[in-house]
């Protein structure tokens, strides 16, 4: 599989650049659409979260350029300086998207709760991961459980990369129908905000597919180390 995974590896690289760079232009052009209703980023997002009844969430402005997140910790939806204060079609989509995230809090959804969940075990699995696996492949002929304790530790930020998916769609379809139920954004301006959340999105399937084909190349070298 050594020859295989590389080549697969290569691809995936190769999808996530091109996603990230299309994503990249699709968030230059329609923050170049400029909202009618004139609302900024900050307004949108308080709108959304007041709309769902849900008052214990504070509109934060957080530094620096694709920082925008919600922390279920402190209740907080974090908005970089750019979405924060602009009042255009890219900004709406992500505070709105943002405040998805609070809604789903809100609600209990399920796949957030499990994702909230596996956050300490993928933070903790991180520290260690990547010099289990190095030593177990080293060690494969000596002592091949570690590779395959390395395996089960990747496999956990596999499965949070999986979780992730529903998640990130979901945000952004509740995103996109509050937008359109209250009339928030012009066809145009929607459509705008629509395509830049499936860019966002689509970053995500590409990291879940890259940590899936890393998943299985260590899988082949367990396996093939069980062989020798």
């Amino acid at each position: 599989m050594g020859m295989g995974y590389i080549i697969l590896a290569g691809l995936i690289m190769l999808g996530s650049w091109l996603v990230s760079s299309r994503l990249k232009s699709k968030f230059e052009e329609y923050s170049k659409l400029h909202l009618q209703n004139g609302m900024s980023g900050k307004e949108i997002a308080e709108k959304m979260l007041a709309d769902h009844g849900i008052r214990d969430v504070k509109v934060i402005s957080v530094e620096g350029q694709l920082t925008d997140h919600y922390n279920p910790a402190d209740k907080t939806v974090n908005l970089s300086e750019a979405v924060y204060n602009q009042r255009n079609a890219a900004a709406a989509a992500v505070a709105a998207h943002e405040c998805g995230h609070a809604v789903q809090h809100a609600t209990a959804y399920s796949w957030l709760t499990l994702r909230s969940q596996l956050v300490p075990v993928v933070n903790v699995a991180s520290s260690y991961m990547q010099w289990i696996l190095l030593a177990g492949i080293l060690m494969i002929n000596s002592f091949p459980s570690l590779l395959l304790i390395g395996i089960v530790i990747f496999a956990a930020t596999t499965l949070f990369s999986i979780v992730t998916l529903p998640v990130e769609y979901d945000a952004s379809n509740r995103a996109l129908a509050w937008l359109e139920n209250k009339r928030m954004l012009t066809q145009q301006e929607q459509a705008g905000a629509k395509d830049a959340l499936k860019w966002a999105a689509r970053t995500y399937v590409v990291a879940a597919l890259g940590s899936i084909a890393t998943l299985l190349y260590y899988v082949s070298i367990y396996m093939g180390g069980r062989r020798e």
